[in-house]
């Protein structure tokens, strides 16, 4: 019998019986019963510094710059920031104001950084609040039934495990907080240290990484993008993909807001197969994320070629990368222009509030040649309206030279240099000059791969000799029929595929993982990040891939016709190619690093940001490939990356970024770690050796790759498989057996099978000790890791 009120539980059991015993007689009676709480999804300890400010995360900075300290290239060697100057900064010599030489250079490292990760956190803050307004606050972030974790960055920096959209404000005004100071460092008079400036400058570069995190989370669940998807589908790239017998609509930047109304009045309005939407850069990958009618034409070093070739019949711009003087390009070829965003009005009148009626007369007739539109929707419908007016009057302007007037210019070239000197890449434009006069396009067509776009040779040609649209009718062919296949960007690394390749990568089983990022300005030809992409992936490497990078890749077929995208799967494993997406995807990448400390170590993400940068260094075989940055935005991505412990090499441009942080493996006290468990001091060699290194080639890029996703965690087979790759290609580029192979071979167990003989005979030349490998290695005083600490204080909490 049972009896049951409010307040008790009451059961009386007379007589019961098993096999092994009887109960007679039993009574039990229970108080109030209540329904337990249920267990929040997240409910993490907070770790030690949610929503770090300056000084929080100063002492671990100074732990990266005390092992990898600045070593800086000065363009310039004086200071123009205040009125004392200029002020000669050589040798020993100090400014006005006190400054030397390497704190003006780590001041320019803040204000490059600060400038990069400004232009993500508008771009965030924008996209959330239209977002907002066109969808409603309360939309769910959710990154697919695969990825509990949505947002690893947002987490591990401020603590917050945002629910819904409007979540997402929080993060924005804490990243404003942390602006007026890291400006007024910038100000004469105030920061004193070359090294302080170096820790703001990666506290900027932290903020860039969670703005970016935010804006795509934002555009990903309130426009349905892909979450995660290894199979997303293949996308159209290349000059020739858009059909010039429709009208052509081009859109260029990277705020996907405008281009998605472009899409949306299509849809609507039955005209998708009547017209011809493409991007450059960032913007073609968010807009083919959302939509399958549209395509890529190319990164941004395609924008001059392009526009100047007259295919596009309306020209749509929004943000960031864009050429500032695109209006006036776009003009030479009577193609009509709309810019859309406050940060880059271009000059133009402001027709937001007026009639499309009218603002559509005024396009097609030339009355106005470009037109500022703030109201997305009515960007969608002008853009639309004009590309289908002004199309048939176009066709005289998609026309590059002939070949008679190729050679009549080439005919006036004086020879003088001026633009080999001037070209970022020194290409021999003079050369091919001289064989285009005699009838030969050949040595034109050929400038066209390494042509990085930037237009300096016109600049400085006393002749006025369009050169860039030369060498586009010399390689005509060429950019007529280019097309080729990429694959659209798929957002987020799920926890279900860190789940299966934890284990390989967090233990080094798996080489590493190498981030192609960044810009095109290539220093030779786009194929080179090709070549590269496709070494790492027949080397059984994980390869993620961003923003122009991604799209480079995308650009060349082998024997059979096929990219790499299509040679290769898109999930997170080993020898698969993922896009993550646009540049405000690239937090994606670290993430998968995040993921693995909390899927794999089970270490805690909310505000514990000193722990997991050093579990990512001493743990997380992966290195950056920066192979054509030029950006503010590039440079603060990388100080993001590195603040996290995750090396990159970028390409010889990049050197002008004045600094790097170069390991010196001849100190090797430098690298000293210590044992979680016990406390004790050990040395298992330079590894990772630098955190930025600049390299002058593509073979040496790939060498240094392979050297910095080793790991003071590697298990032993783990490390034997780094040091065959390593060994293998370094053979294969320099012809011989790399001589340092005794800062990186622990013990006889790390030794490749295959070649051991040999390489004990250099370790025994170069006076080689054995070093007994540890497995649980920090940068940190033990007593710092958040995680064991908040299991001897007996907290619990729920981990994927």
């Amino acid at each position: 019998m049972v009896a049951r009120d409010e307040e008790v539980l009451s059961a009386k059991l007379k007589k019961f019986r098993a096999a092994s015993f009887r109960l007679e007689g039993l009574e039990l009676s229970i108080g109030k019963v209540t329904k337990p709480p249920a267990e929040e999804e997240f409910a993490e300890p907070m770790g030690p510094t949610p929503k770090p400010g300056i000084e929080d995360l100063r002492d671990w900075d100074m732990i990266l710059l005390k092992r990898y300290p600045p070593m800086y290239a000065p363009i310039c060697d004086v200071c123009c920031l205040c009125t004392y100057g200029k002020c000669d900064l050589t040798g020993n010599k100090k400014g006005a104001c006190g400054i030397d030489m390497k704190t003006q250079q780590g001041r320019w490292s803040l204000l490059t950084a600060f400038t990069g990760m400004n232009t993500h956190l508008s771009h965030a803050k924008e996209l959330v609040e239209k977002l907002i307004e066109m969808k409603g606050p309360d939309v769910p972030i959710d990154m697919g039934e695969k990825t509990p974790v949505e947002a690893p960055i947002i987490r591990v920096v401020t603590g917050i495990a945002p629910k819904k959209l409007s979540d997402l404000l929080e993060v924005i005004d804490y990243v404003e907080s942390q602006v007026p100071p890291l400006v007024a460092s910038i100000h004469m008079g105030q920061e004193g240290s070359y090294l302080d400036y170096e820790s703001k400058a990666y506290h900027a570069g932290m903020l860039d990484s969670v703005s970016m995190e935010v804006a795509d989370i934002a555009q990903i669940c309130a426009l349905d993008l892909p979450r995660g998807d290894p199979n997303a589908p293949l996308v159209e790239i290349g000059a020739g993909v858009l059909d010039q017998s429709k009208p052509v609509i081009l859109v260029i930047g990277h705020n996907v807001l405008p281009a998605i109304s472009i899409a949306d009045y299509m849809r609507e309005h039955d005209l998708e197969d009547k017209i011809e939407i493409g991007g450059i850069c960032c913007t073609a990958h968010d807009l083919t994320r959302y939509t399958q009618s549209a395509k890529i034409v190319g990164p941004q070093s395609m924008q001059i070629k392009y526009v100047r070739s007259g295919f596009a019949d309306v020209v749509i711009v929004d943000e960031q990368c864009i050429r500032v003087d695109m209006h006036e390009i776009a003009r030479s070829v009577n193609a009509p222009f709309i810019a859309t965003n406050i940060k880059a009005m271009h000059g133009l009148p402001d027709r937001t509030h007026d009639d499309p009626d009218e603002i559509v007369k005024d396009l097609v007739s030339g009355k106005e040649t470009g037109v500022l539109i703030l109201d997305e929707e009515k960007v969608g419908e002008v853009a639309v309206r004009v590309a289908l007016e002004v199309a048939p009057k176009r066709q005289k302007f998609k026309i590059t030279p002939s070949k008679e007037e190729v050679i009549a210019y080439a005919k006036t070239c004086w020879h003088c240099g001026a633009c080999t000197k001037t070209c970022p890449n020194s290409l021999p434009i003079s050369d091919a000059m001289y064989a285009a006069a005699e009838g030969d396009l050949s040595k034109l067509a050929a400038l066209e791969e390494s042509c990085v776009g930037c237009g300096r040779c016109e600049q400085e040609c006393k002749r006025k000799i369009p050169v860039l649209s030369l060498i586009a009718k010399a390689a005509e062919k060429k950019f007529r029929e280019q097309k080729a296949k990429a694959r659209v960007g798929r957002g987020p690394i799920s926890d279900y595929e860190i789940r299966i390749i934890a284990e390989q990568w967090g233990l080094g089983t798996i080489p590493g993982c190498i981030a192609i990022i960044g810009c095109c300005n290539y220093p030779n030809e786009q194929r080179e990040v090709y070549e590269m992409a496709k070494e790492f992936l027949m080397r059984n490497f994980i390869v993620a891939a961003s923003g122009c990078g991604a799209m480079s890749i995308g650009l060349y077929t082998d024997e059979e016709g096929k990219t790499l995208y299509e040679r290769f799967p898109g999930a997170f494993v080993a020898r698969g190619l993922c896009n993550v997406g646009s540049c405000v995807s690239n937090p994606h990448i670290t993430d998968a690093g995040i993921r693995v400390a909390n899927v794999f170590a089970r270490r805690i993400l909310s505000g514990n940001f000193k722990e997991i940068a050093d579990y990512l260094l001493n743990y997380v075989g992966a290195c950056g490939l920066v192979w054509g940055a030029y950006s503010q935005k590039a440079f603060s991505i990388g100080m993001s990356c590195h603040r996290l412990g995750v090396p990159a090499v970028l390409g010889p441009h990049s050197a002008k970024y004045r600094h790097l942080y170069l390991g010196l493996k001849e100190n090797l006290e430098s690298y000293n770690v210590r044992d979680i468990k016990d406390g004790s001091v050990h040395n298992l060699g330079p590894v990772p050796e630098h955190l930025i290194y600049v390299a002058e080639s593509m073979e040496e890029a790939m060498v240094m790759c392979c050297k910095l996703c080793f790991r003071n965690n590697d298990l032993p087979e783990g490390r034997q498989l780094k040091i065959t790759n390593y060994i293998d290609i370094y053979k294969k580029y320099y012809g011989r057996m790399p001589d340092d192979l005794h800062y990186y071979i622990r013990d006889e167990f790390d030794i490749p099978y295959a070649a051991k003989d040999e390489i004990m005979e250099l370790l025994k030349a170069a006076g080689w000790e054995p070093k007994k490998p540890i497995k649980s290695p920090t940068l940190l005083d033990p007593k710092e890791i958040w995680t064991y600490e908040a299991m001897r204080q007996g907290k619990k909490w729920y981990t994927v």
